[in-house]
């Protein structure tokens, strides 16, 4: 047989780490026989859409927990949805980092209300966040609704307020934004949706 100097060096270097990782007690039949289990395995899957900007990528989300009614889930595994039609399962960096912003002790999961001309935030129930919202705009549309033209014509039009729907929604959602909106007289209403 003939071997070259090349090839002598290359049997050489793969025995001496065969016998290294032999040595170690990484022995083949020892790391075989113990198998891990799937980390994903007992895991509840979700599907999302990343938040981060308006293309609309496709999440999967994993959680742990038994769906208890006090217990809450944990979600330790964000990936890229492989059947989502818009990324197909790819990620940007910020949605591939989405499971640290998800975990991060800084996240706001709760309303919060700074009165004018105060320097502290007050937190507010979800209730009271909406009441307040729905109740604010119910008395700027009061005060500043159209009804009428300079020439008569029945325009009704609240040119106020303006809705900034969310980047992430679909087609669907966003024709309902609009509908919404426009039922109401807004005009300025702006939806990003590419979904």
């Amino acid at each position: 047989m003939q071997v070259s100097r090349r090839q002598f060096f290359k049997i050489c270097a793969g025995g001496m780490a065969g016998t290294t990782v032999a040595a170690l007690g990484f022995m083949p039949t020892e790391v075989l026989a113990e198998t891990r289990n799937y980390k994903l395995l007992r895991a509840k899957e979700v599907r999302n859409t990343c938040t981060y900007c308006s293309v609309g990528c496709g999440l999967l989300m994993y959680s742990l927990g038994d769906g208890a009614k006090n217990a809450s889930a944990h979600i330790f595994h964000i990936e890229g949805d492989p059947d989502h039609p818009v990324s197909r399962g790819a990620l940007c960096p910020k949605g591939a980092g989405l499971l640290d912003y998800v975990n991060s002790p800084n996240r706001l999961k709760y309303p919060q209300y700074r009165a004018p001309g105060s320097t502290e935030w007050q937190r507010l129930s979800w209730d009271d966040a909406l009441n307040r919202i729905a109740r604010l705009m119910k008395d700027d549309r009061d005060a500043n609704f159209i009804k009428t033209n300079e020439q008569g014509v029945t325009v009704n039009r609240w040119l106020t307020t303006g809705m900034l729907c969310a980047s992430a929604a679909s087609n669907e959602t966003g024709l309902l934004d609009q509908k919404f909106a426009r039922a109401l007289g807004m005009l300025s209403v702006d939806n990003q949706a590419r979904i």
